[in-house]
């Protein structure tokens, strides 16, 4: 199952909008579901957020859904081969 296509994918126009509102870094964070993300790349996203709401580029927007995305299909593919390693090692 690949939870990355229960997801819509955030795009940068929707970024700069929730930039501007109150509670900016927890609803863009929950966006991007950065809770998902290993722990490395929660805190360098969560910090690249907080860099974007600052700043609020167009660019800054797209180049941090690219990664996030990235690092979601990363951490997603590292649970995959976790699973299966442990599958492996049950059957030994």
């Amino acid at each position: 199952m690949n939870s990355s296509d229960n997801y819509p994918v955030v795009d940068a126009q929707t970024l700069l909008t929730l930039r501007k509102e109150p509670n900016a870094l927890a609803t863009i964070t929950e966006k991007l579901r950065v809770k998902e993300m290993g722990p490395a790349d929660h805190i360098r996203t969560k910090h690249e957020v907080k860099v974007f709401i600052e700043s609020g580029t167009e660019k800054s927007a797209e180049t941090l859904t690219r990664m996030a995305q990235e690092r979601l299909k990363a951490n997603e593919a590292a649970e995959r081969r976790l699973a299966q390693n442990r599958e492996i090692g049950q059957r030994l």
